[in-house]
């Protein structure tokens, strides 16, 4: 049987969005169930089919809802706000625990934007037959692979023969409300629960995020080669426009080049290359060396601007006398595109089992809607160079990771280090942190000190990292996650007082390098005066940084050193034991403002009673800020309720015009 085949036969979940897709008023709710499944039995499809209705069903009928729960429709209460979220958060769910084969339908008008891009990503990932439904407009989302989309009204006039069907409760209706964590089979329960008073407090101060999460937003590390895929061909199409031979580098190491990066990542299978050029522009001792090596140049005999679309027709081409698994590889700034032609290509990969990877000569502006295996910058790609990141947009031409200016190349350079957005890896000599970073400075023409900060909860940094890191002159400080950040950037501005420009900051962080998050408090800093600003992190920014950078770079890649510095400097550890480390950085608590010399020290600091003290009193502060905002929206709700308050405090609070210091707000 045929993976097709498989798919008709397996199961159908339906995800329904009762606001969007309402059920017309006189039509027998009962009819609902009945109609999808008789659609899909038109189509081949006879699978078990589960419904899940989602909406605030405060506004639904009591008919709707016992016809619904009749048919085995599972109902679910929830905001209206927050209906498309909570769909795609059980949808993701539901996809981690009911491999392919299955069958995927959603009903709703609002999977355009977010919602299609990630679904298409994690469609390439693992594929379900997917449906759609829409009562007012058409998804024009190209790269969402679709079987086929209906009308709603539509889809519901679909019934079986015999009329309307019986009722008679099923044993697989559940009424569930997300904000209360609550579920139940009888309706009257329900319409109870919903009238509640826990249930309108809970609504009200624990109300389900409204803001979609985009879950494919940390798929953007270059992964090892998967068995199946290890062996496989991989056919690579080159942009030469885009990502040319670079002035004076030798052609012939381009396939050498590309072939080198792919067996890092463990890819041993046969590459072919084609590469899509205008030949007046390019030389002939490059098309020489190439052919040379056995790359196939096709010099289009079309204008140049439809270049793109030859190499998504060769790409096609390739794919029918390839089956898979096989990868593909596309070295373009165009392709790389999240709205350009690579829809195109999103789509044939949603329907097959090829993997993909990209080159690029900066970085896009937003993360392509490719799932990738891996992602190379061209120039790095070329001289076997680590992954390294760059911005886009406006700002293309900036941050290619540039060689150093002369007023920089000797300025002091210092960099606070996040250690839990980019923790040491497992098995990683931590001694080697320094080295790697000073490397990656010198290969862009920086050679002023370079000094480092990292922050953490050191009470769960190893002493062994702990010991490595001080021998080689980084410095600590211990704080709570819940304000590293800040911390971070107000040590920052505070260094930056104490030294003025001309140099360098380096900002080590997942957190920083978003565009939404403090990192604007640095880009204003530095915005008035002439630092210089470096990036690094553990998985690509969805968004571009607010921050104007001059380097970036992977975290894993920036850790990553030469085969003989790494060799070099594993034989000088080994010499060393534990109690022959010369401790050269300090150990400083953030929270106690207290300066350590010495690893004993530091711990005998942090098991204090004095610091114990410090850490409860900021733990309390932290859940204070918690307990502070939900005392808030209850004072709302009973404002707005108009429910009795519960305690006497809060009974004299309205009656005398006060509400405690906690809950003061002004309305205007």
């Amino acid at each position: 049987m045929s993976g097709n085949d498989d798919a008709k036969t397996a199961k159908i979940e339906v995800w329904w969005d009762m606001r969007d897709c309402p059920i017309p008023e006189g039509y027998d709710a009962r009819r609902v169930r009945p109609s999808i499944e008789r659609a899909f039995k038109k189509l081949g499809y006879t699978g078990r089919v589960s419904i899940t209705a989602y909406g605030d069903q405060n506004q639904t009928p009591c008919h709707v809802l016992r016809g619904l729960s009749s048919t085995g429709v599972a109902v679910v209460q929830t905001i209206s706000d927050s209906t498309r979220s909570v769909m795609y958060r059980d949808m993701v769910e539901w996809r981690g625990h009911n491999p392919p084969p299955a069958t995927i339908v959603i009903i709703s008008d609002q999977v355009e934007g977010e919602f299609s891009w990630d679904l298409a990503r994690l469609q390439q990932r693992t594929r379900y037959h997917l449906f759609l439904a829409y009562s007012i407009k058409r998804c024009k989302d190209l790269f969402l692979l679709y079987k086929a989309n209906w009308r709603w009204e539509k889809l519901l006039e679909e019934e079986e023969e015999g009329g309307t069907p019986a009722g008679g409760l099923s044993s697989a209706a559940v009424f569930y409300c997300k904000s209360c964590n609550f579920n139940c089979q009888s309706l009257k329960t329900f319409r109870k629960h919903l009238s509640s008073y826990k249930h309108g407090l809970e609504e009200a101060i624990n109300s389900p995020d409204s803001r979609l999460s985009c879950v494919t937003k940390t798929w953007a590390k270059n992964y090892p080669a998967t068995p199946e895929h290890a062996t496989a061909k991989i056919h690579v199409l080159w942009d030469m426009n885009d990502c040319p031979i670079p002035e004076g580098y030798d052609a012939c190491r381009v396939r050498p080049s590309i072939e080198s990066a792919f067996k890092e990542l463990g890819y041993t299978g046969p590459i072919s290359i084609t590469a899509f050029a205008d030949q007046k522009q390019i030389p002939d001792h490059h098309l020489l060396a190439l052919s040379s090596t056995g790359v196939v140049l096709l010099i289009p005999s079309f204008p140049v601007r439809d270049l793109h679309s030859r190499m998504i027709t060769e790409f096609e081409e390739w794919t029918k006398d390839n089956p898979a698994p096989a990868s593909i590889m596309i070295i373009s700034d165009e392709l790389a595109l999240r709205k350009s032609h690579s829809s195109l290509i999103c789509r044939k990969l949603q329907e097959s089992n090829y993997n993909c990877f990209l080159a690029y000569s900066v970085r896009p502006f937003e993360m392509p809607v490719l799932l990738t295996s891996a992602e190379w910058l061209w120039k790095s790609l070329l001289s076997g160079a680590c992954f390294l990141f760059v911005l886009s947009c406006v700002t293309k031409t900036w941050a290619r990771n540039y060689p150093a200016t002369p007023e920089h190349a000797t300025a002091e350079i210092h960099v606070w280090w996040d250690m839990k957005d980019c923790p040491i890896p497992e098995g990683y000599d931590a001694r080697r942190v320094l080295p790697s970073i000073e490397s990656a400075f010198k290969e862009i023409g920086y050679s002023g000190p370079v000094s480092i900060t990292a922050f953490a909860d050191q009470k769960e940094t190893p002493d062994h990292h702990l010991l490595a890191l001080s021998s080689t002159g980084v410095d600590f400080a211990h704080t709570l996650p819940w304000v590293l950040h800040s911390r971070m950037i107000t040590d920052c501005e505070e260094w930056i007082e104490d030294n003025p420009a001309p140099a360098t900051v380096m900002i080590i962080s997942d957190e920083l390098a978003s565009p939404k998050s403090h990192s604007s408090l640095l880009c204003r800093k530095l915005q008035e005066s002439n630092y210089n600003c470096f990036l690094a992190y553990s998985v690509r920014p969805f968004e571009k940084p607010v921050l104007v950078t001059s380097a970036e770079w992977l975290w894993d890649s920036l850790l990553a050193v030469s085969e003989t510095k790494r060799q070099t400097l594993q034989k000088g550890c080994e010499s060393e034991s534990e109690s022959d480390v010369e401790f050269t950085g300090m150990f400083y608590c953030d929270l106690c403002d207290s300066d350590c010399e010495s690893l004993d020290d530091f711990k005998k600091h942090l098991s204090s009673k004095e610091h114990t003290h410090e850490d409860n009193i900021m733990n309390t502060h932290f859940q204070s800020f918690s307990h502070r905002h939900r005392q808030f929206k209850i004072s709302n709700y009973y404002e707005e309720a108009r429910y009795p308050p519960k305690t006497k405090r809060m009974r004299k609070a309205p009656r005398k015009g006060f509400l405690p210091r906690s809950l003061r707000f002004t309305r205007r």
